[in-house]
């Protein structure tokens, strides 16, 4: 049986595989997040999961390797993880009462078959009003500096989440109805137990 790797060190993605029962080892990839303007949001976060993904895939060529990221969209502005909580409070308060994106690139690959397959997938995400108040309370609740967006869909969603439409599991990070259909072409299912 083929081995599952995902390459990333995520609570959240660790999480989301753990839920729908993947038999996998988590191994978070040495590679800095690129962030370019020349590509557009889906293509920035397909390249870094791409990266991710080979760069354990290069150690482990007969694993199944995953790796992922996630970025969130904003008119003109991308917000990945912000650097402090200054940060955190601007990219909240800019989303408040808006619409954005959440995109997720997937890249899975198996470097031993020579073979890799990738997706990106897109959610959107309606803010309810937000005040500076509501911000302080929820960003003392989260760890807003591991988050893109500054913000977590799994926790307390009703606080700063109107509405989603897509897959609310790549507003979390990882996708799964996308993943568990681009693992199953490389034969790998959740386990029975």
């Amino acid at each position: 049986m083929k081995r599952l790797i995902l390459a990333s060190g995520s609570p959240q993605r660790i999480q989301l595989l753990r839920e729908a029962r993947y038999d996998f080892i988590a191994r978070a990839a040495s590679v800095t997040e690129l962030a370019v303007d020349f590509l557009t949001p889906g293509e920035l976060t397909l390249l870094n999961a791409c990266r991710k993904t080979f760069a354990v895939a290069r150690t482990e060529p007969d694993a199944v390797v995953l790796g992922a990221d996630t970025l969130v969209a904003f008119e003109a502005a991308i917000f990945g993880k912000p650097a402090n909580l200054d940060e955190a409070r601007r990219t909240l308060t800019q989303l408040s009462g808006r619409t954005h994106e959440v995109l997720t690139g997937v890249a899975i690959s198996n470097f031993s078959e020579r073979r890799t397959l990738s997706a990106i997938v897109e959610s959107e995400v309606r803010f309810r009003r937000l005040d500076a108040d509501l911000i302080d309370r929820y960003l003392s609740r989260i760890d807003p500096l591991q988050k893109a967006g500054a913000y977590a869909a799994q926790i307390e969603p009703g606080t700063v989440i109107e509405r989603i439409d897509g897959s609310f599991t790549n507003v979390v990070g990882l996708p799964m109805e996308t993943v568990s259909r681009l693992l199953g072409e490389f034969g790998i299912h959740p386990s029975d137990g």
